[in-house]
């Protein structure tokens, strides 16, 4: 979601935390909402429950958005096993998130175009 949506401003998240071995370098860091941050944590991989195995996460440096998700309305959908593993660890459909995200949509500001 864009950030001039966020009630919060984003904080700077390290795309591999510092104690799997990433660095402070700019290409291992992105911009990311509290709430995305917050349940990301150190976490580079999560279970895909759909094939029963652990995948990596997206990688806003590597990875391209549109390959991995799509947006159903408010709702984030994974596309791929990378893209449903991070919907889910970041926890990216919590209630909170798509109650204001649907009111965006009635807005017309939602989804990004």
């Amino acid at each position: 979601m864009p950030q001039r949506y966020d009630p919060l401003p984003f904080q700077m998240d390290h795309i591999i935390a510092k104690q799997h071995a990433g660095s402070d370098e700019l290409d291992n860091l992105a911009l990311a909402c509290l709430h995305c941050n917050n349940h990301k944590g150190p976490n580079i991989a999560g279970f895909d429950r759909s094939r029963g195995m652990t995948v990596r996460l997206f990688n806003p440096r590597d990875d391209v958005w549109s390959d991995h998700f799509e947006w159903n309305g408010a709702r984030l959908i994974g596309l791929t096993d990378v893209g449903r593993v991070t919907v889910d660890v970041l926890a990216i459909n919590a209630q909170h998130r798509l109650d204001h995200r649907e009111g965006l949509v009635e807005e017309g500001a939602f989804p990004p175009g």
